[in-house]
């Protein structure tokens, strides 16, 4: 598979940004704002939504907080941890198993997995053959000639790898040889971009015709989409096997080994640093994350809460009496 290459025009803007959240709430607040406290947030692109408005109501529910909230691709949230030394109060990403191979335990002693996804095609209302593509003939449709497919760039964004382990999946899905090579091929390096997230205005405006994106995405920007059978969209757990036999190597920096991953069920998962600033105040997010409260937030930007999160290593005391601990 080519290294795909970003269009340097279109990632112009497109850094890694820093929102502030919730400042103080006015009723009955007081004190200088070098007295609030703020909970620092590192999350994949993909989190962005469902996050937001989980801080959001947080906030609500507690006053005197401000956020401080940075969307990237999940890899490049991690590397700002584990390479750049940054440490946030909340680190979530859009594939589990970056923690335990990054993260844990030289960072962090725990995580907890609180929800789930499937990978779809995304389309705008000017996708070329909209009206016919199906759940049974979207492989055939992207081969057309003139469709324009765009994903993330695999090597930061999970979107990206498991945009390619689907086609890897399709092709035995389906039986027909070659296939992923076909598929891999309907995207050119001019349709990859640095996350998922940064596909939807060039769907809506009709720059792409179909991108490959979560679920809880193509939902929270308002995009129409086509699922694909659970056989191969990373949704089901009780297909995990068929999903392992798809698998991508990532480059890693420095001339280091490729990170190689499998395919697995989609499942998101976040953790609070060893050496977070606000560790208190982080894991009383979490608790309310998990809450009935907090799983109403994110499920109305489109993403799945898990049943029941579980927790895999050394949870928190703080935590103890929701955790469904799974090592």
């Amino acid at each position: 598979m080519a290294t795909p290459h970003l269009d340097d025009r279109r990632r112009i803007g497109r850094s890694a940004r820093l929102a502030l959240l919730g400042l103080t709430l006015a009723a009955g607040a007081c004190g200088t704002a070098r007295e609030i406290p703020t909970l620092t947030v590192f999350n994949a692109a993909a989190l962005g939504p469902p996050l937001r408005e989980a801080l959001r109501t947080f906030v609500d529910t507690r006053h005197r907080v401000q956020i401080a909230q940075e969307n990237a691709p999940s890899l490049e949230v991690v590397r700002k941890v584990t390479e750049l030394g940054q440490v946030p109060d909340i680190l979530a990403v859009a594939d589990e198993a970056l923690l335990p191979t990054l993260v844990v335990p030289r960072f962090a002693q725990w995580y907890v997995r609180f929800g789930a996804g499937a990978l779809v095609l995304a389309h705008g209302p000017r996708a070329r053959y909209a009206t016919e593509i199906t759940t049974g003939n979207w492989w055939r449709v992207l081969q057309r000639p003139g469709v324009q497919v765009g994903r993330s760039d695999f090597r930061i964004d999970p979107s990206g790898y498991r945009a390619d382990m689907v086609m890897q999946l399709a092709e035995t899905f389906y039986r027909e040889p070659g296939l992923t090579d076909r598929l891999r091929a309907t995207i050119p390096d001019r349709n990859i971009r640095r996350a998922e997230a940064d596909l939807s205005a060039h769907l809506e405006a009709g720059e792409l015709d179909y991108g490959w994106t979560y679920e809880s995405l193509a939902i929270a920007h308002g995009l129409q989409y086509v699922k694909l059978p659970p056989e191969i969209d990373l949704s089901d757990p009780r297909f995990a096997d068929r999903y392992a036999t798809a698998m991508v190597a990532l480059p890693e920096p420095g001339g280091r080994a490729p990170l190689r991953l499998r395919g697995a069920p989609i499942v998101f998962a976040l953790t609070v640093p060893t050496n977070a600033p606000n560790a208190a105040l982080a894991l009383e997010f979490v608790r309310f994350l998990l809450s009935e409260e907090g799983r109403a937030a994110i499920r109305r930007s489109g993403l799945h809460p898990l049943d029941r999160a579980a927790f895999v290593g050394r949870v928190p005391n703080a935590l103890q009496s929701i955790a469904d601990r799974r090592d």
